[in-house]
């Protein structure tokens, strides 16, 4: 019996910690034909580094959801008075800056466009996002941000790297201004890994590589690393609302896993006393 006890005690133990680590291990989809900044890895997301601590992160990251993104995806699994208190926004300001309309603070985040005209215009209705970074992935999300680029031959004038032939407009191009899809030269990689050379010369040998993104100077009011951090705040900001308890649930966590392992060493020690008391 009390091997057993033991026994359950431990295999507890186990299942809580990959449990926890599986929850906040990082995640998401492949991020299609995205390039990096050096070219030599397709569909490989941009880190996101989401913080759920950082307050002002979110802050900035509810003005833009708010501003240029409310307008078509809901938030119908949250409301607004909630996000005003996760957030530290005091409710006047929240109610006066942030709400549009005649919501009130304690409405779900809707929107007022009609599902039936959405399809008419984009194709298919835009998905609510309060759970998409549990879905896709935060990486996935904030690299997708950053990958609209101009297409002529599409409806909306744009295309994306990561979701190729997307039906959103690109609702931040002001922000970052017209990015275009570019050609680069790029070192040639070697068999062992290694950059090749010219065996002559010994300069690197370069190929061409198109899909690069390139957003055309003066054409956003952003500059390129204060619209990545934008990209972040907003990820963030979307990360929190699909798990909107991740700080108390990481808390809570350490504390059930460190009441575990106490109660598997006591439990342990018990099964030693009742041992010797058998022999």
């Amino acid at each position: 019996m009390n091997r057993i006890t033991l026994l359950s005690s431990l295999v507890s133990f186990l299942i809580a910690f990959f449990i926890s680590y599986n929850l906040n291990a990082a995640s998401g989809a492949p991020c299609g034909h995205y390039l990096s900044e050096g070219g030599l890895t397709e569909g490989q997301c941009d880190s996101a580094e989401v913080d759920p601590t950082d307050i002002d992160s979110l802050q900035r990251g509810a003005q833009i959801y708010m501003n240029y993104c409310l307008g078509c995806h809901s938030l119908k699994f949250a409301r607004y008075k909630r996000v005003s208190e996760d957030l530290e926004i005091p409710l006047d300001m929240f109610q006066e800056n942030l709400i549009f309309g005649d919501q009130k603070l304690g409405d779900l985040i809707s929107i007022g466009m009609d599902s039936k005209e959405s399809k008419v215009w984009f194709g298919n209705k835009p998905p609510d996002l309060t759970l998409e970074a549990g879905l896709r992935g935060p990486d996935w999300i904030y690299t997708y941000l950053k990958s609209f680029y101009m297409d002529d031959s599409r409806p909306l004038g744009v295309n994306n790297k990561v979701y190729e032939n997307v039906g959103m407009p690109n609702v931040l191009i002001e922000m970052q201004g017209e990015q275009f899809s570019v050609c680069k030269q790029i070192p040639q990689i070697a068999s062992n890994g290694g950059i090749k050379q010219d065996p002559l010369t010994g300069e690197q040998l370069t190929i061409e590589r198109c899909g690069f993104l390139e957003v055309r100077e003066g054409t956003g009011t952003q500059a390129a690393e204060e619209f990545d951090q934008s990209m972040k705040d907003l990820t963030n900001f979307l990360a929190y609302m699909t798990d909107p308890m991740k700080k108390e649930r990481e808390t809570l966590g350490v504390y059930v896993l460190l009441y575990l392992l106490i109660f598997t060493i006591l439990s342990y020690l018990l099964y030693i006393e009742f041992k010797k008391d058998l022999h």
